[in-house]
Formats: C-alpha cells, sequence, structure tokens
C-alpha cells in the first residue's frame, strides 16, 4: 500500500459515521505583496465570526507576522511543536479577538515533505480535530507565485484570489492563476476560484478590474473564475491598520466593514456546495503531503 493510500486510510478512520461535517476551508491568496492579502483573511474571518461561524485562521505566510500583529496576540506554539515536540492541536491555537483562533504554520510548513508515516498520522489525526473545532478555517497563503503557494491552492477546494488596480498586481494574479494551471494536480472542476478586488474606487471600477483579469484568463486558461466583490478603498481601513486592529471591529459602520459583511455574505451563499466541505482541513493537508511525497 502506497503512502497516498495510507492517507486516505487515517483520514477514513478518524472520521465517525455520523461526524458534523468537515469545515470549510477558504485559502486567500495573492500573486503580489502588498494588496491587503492578509487584511481581507482577518476582516473576512470578523464578518463570518459575526454571523455565528465559528472561525480558525492558519497563517501559512511564515515569513510575515501579519496575522499576529493584527490580533496583538504573539503565538507562543506554531506547526512545527505540533509534529515534532508532541504538542496537540488545541495547544498550538492562539485566541485572538471574538474567540477566533488563530495557527502559526511556522517552519513546519516546510518540514511536509519530509515527514514519516507516523508523524503523518499524528498530524492528520490532529487536525480533523479542527474540523470539529471551526466551521470555516481560512488559510493565509504566502504572497507570489512560489512552490509552497501553489502547493496550498491545489490543495484547496475553494480559493479566494485579491487583486487590486496596479498593473503589476492584475499582471501577477494572471501568472500565479496560470502557474497553477499548470500544475499536474490541479483540477478545475474541484478547484472553485473567486476573485475580490481590493482597494478599489467603487464597485464599478472593482468590477472592470475583474473583468480585465476574466476576459484574459478565459481566454488562454480558460480557467472559471468567480467575482465575488469589492473592498473600496477608504482612510478609515488605513486608520485601523495603523492601530493594528481589524476594521470590522474598529469602525463596524465603515464602507469598507460593509464591503467586508458583504463579501462574507456572498461567500456563504455558497456554503452549501459539497466541493467545499468534502476535504476539511485534514483533507487538506493530505492533499499537500500527497503531493510532495509522490515527487519522490
Amino acid at each position: 500500500m502506497d503512502q497516498a493510500e495510507q492517507l486516505r486510510n487515517i483520514i477514513k478512520n478518524n472520521r465517525a459515521p455520523k461526524q458534523r461535517p468537515a469545515a470549510r476551508v477558504i485559502t486567500v491568496t495573492s500573486g503580489k505583496g502588498g494588496v491587503g492579502k492578509s487584511n481581507v483573511s482577518i476582516n473576512l474571518a470578523v464578518q463570518l465570526r459575526k454571523m455565528g461561524q465559528r472561525v480558525l485562521i492558519f497563517d501559512a505566510d511564515f515569513g510575515l507576522a501579519n496575522i499576529e500583529v493584527m490580533f496583538g496576540a504573539v503565538p507562543k506554539h506554531n506547526l512545527s511543536d505540533l509534529i515534532y515536540q508532541g504538542k496537540n492541536i488545541r495547544e498550538i491555537i492562539t485566541m485572538g479577538p471574538m474567540d477566533i483562533g488563530f495557527i502559526s504554520g511556522g517552519s513546519g510548513i516546510a518540514g511536509l515533505s519530509n515527514l514519516g508515516r507516523d508523524y503523518i498520522n499524528y498530524l492528520i489525526q490532529n487536525l480533523a480535530e479542527l474540523d470539529m473545532l471551526a466551521d470555516v478555517i481560512i488559510i493565509d497563503t504566502g504572497a507570489g507565485i512560489s512552490d509552497a503557494v501553489i502547493e496550498f491552492l491545489v490543495a484547496s477546494g475553494e480559493v479566494l484570489l485579491v487583486t487590486t488596480p496596479e498593473p503589476t498586481s492584475i499582471t501577477d494574479s494572471y501568472s500565479l492563476l496560470k502557474a497553477l494551471n499548470r500544475h499536474p494536480r490541479f483540477n478545475r472542476e474541484m478547484t472553485k476560484i473567486k476573485v475580490v478586488t481590493n482597494k478599489v474606487a467603487n464597485f464599478d471600477e472593482g468590477k472592470q478590474l475583474f473583468s480585465k483579469l476574466n476576459a484574459v484568463v478565459s481566454r488562454y486558461l480558460k480557467i472559471p473564475i468567480t467575482f465575488v466583490g469589492v473592498i473600496p478603498e477608504d482612510p478609515q481601513l488605513l486608520k485601523a491598520i495603523m492601530q493594528q486592529t481589524p476594521i470590522s471591529i474598529e469602525n463596524p459602520n465603515a464602507k469598507s466593514s460593509i464591503a467586508f459583511r458583504d463579501l462574507a455574505i456572498t461567500l456563504m451563499n455558497g456554503s452549501n456546495d459539497p466541493v467545499f466541505r468534502k476535504y476539511g482541513m485534514a483533507g487538506f493537508f493530505a492533499n499537500i503531503v500527497r503531493g510532495n511525497t509522490n515527487k519522490g
């Protein structure tokens, strides 16, 4: 029995027949840095929490600490401590505002490809518990087109791509989708790609931005992408960022807060799609580990 089959058995054995549905995993990404990706992740989490969802953020951008800075909480442990130090999943969760959980990926992400079966077993068992602790898990990836980012996108059933009116952002968003499309394990039927336009003057500009990107993607990549909303330029948002506080908490009536609320509503309106609940967090990471082991 190969390792891929072992992974499937591990996940199957850790799911009771009457267990609640797997958590919905939303992977937030961007083609370049500086487009507000982490800010989108955090404020989306806050708005989903206000809607009664149990939310957890997994910070997969281990080169930066945007999530913990905005949350004002420094994690004591990360994924490496779960894998190598015997910590359980609850011990590596840091609680942020509004009881939003936060997990730092740390260097544990880079070591996934070197895990033996016992480590994989332990990791999947713990990650399966997240499906019982959260309704929605938001993965905040690193920016750009690194191998690690693409692996996360391939493993995800739902991708939220953040782009801005900057020409380089549009170009890099297309390049990201192009790299994803070339990946041998990318399944366009099982991956829903949704686009939110950030830092736009108004809705019309955001919709036009999406249309430009969609025209190129449809013509050359033939990947279906969906427009899910805009986040307008907002001085109040910039002020909240400087104060290291999510705008959705600092000023719920700000126009950007309302836009994040509308984004959360739009995403939740499609929550019954079985694709979003197929893998859960355990299946998400099993896909990543499986992909890495298949490289060998």
